[in-house]
């Protein structure tokens, strides 16, 4: 099983443009494949960010979270569905999205950064995670389910 998923992280890290970087940011796909976004690390910013650009629309998340996130779901030892909302509505228990926000996490509560945006982690970090060779994300129209990758394949 291990060689499978990290045959299945090689595949996505190799699909993946660009360098995770401001001048060179990862180009991603939402895990529905309905829309394509940019993101990168901005460790210079106060929080460190991900920051996630779609369209003209500016998302940033705790740059912890791609550490915290891979952690949980090792933790979880199996599938957990994504689960994205926006930010003023409810996101389904156990899910990626719900966690995101969560007191019990360990940014005690939401990765997101800008009020009014801080919703939808479970959309746009995952394939981050998946770009990193952390995680395996489904990419199903919906109902997306992922999970963590040992580091070192």
């Amino acid at each position: 099983m291990t060689r499978e998923l990290s045959k299945a992280s090689e595949t996505a890290q190799s699909k993946v443009k660009g360098s995770g970087t401001a001048a060179k940011p990862w180009e991603l796909t939402t895990p529905p494949g309905t829309a394509q976004y940019q993101a990168y690390r901005d460790e210079s910013a106060d929080p460190p960010a991900l920051v996630v650009q779609v369209g003209k629309t500016q998302l940033r998340y705790h740059l912890r979270c791609i550490d915290d996130l891979h952690v949980m779901l090792k933790k979880h030892g199996d599938w957990m569905l994504l689960g994205s909302a926006d930010e003023q509505k409810p996101a389904a228990e156990g899910t990626v999205e719900a966690w995101g926000r969560a007191a019990s996490n360990p940014a005690k509560g939401w990765y997101g950064l800008k009020k009014g945006l801080r919703g939808r982690f479970g959309m746009y970090v995952p394939p981050v995670l998946e770009a990193l060779g952390l995680a395996e994300v489904e990419h199903h129209p919906k109902n997306n389910r992922m999970r963590a990758v040992a580091k070192g394949g």
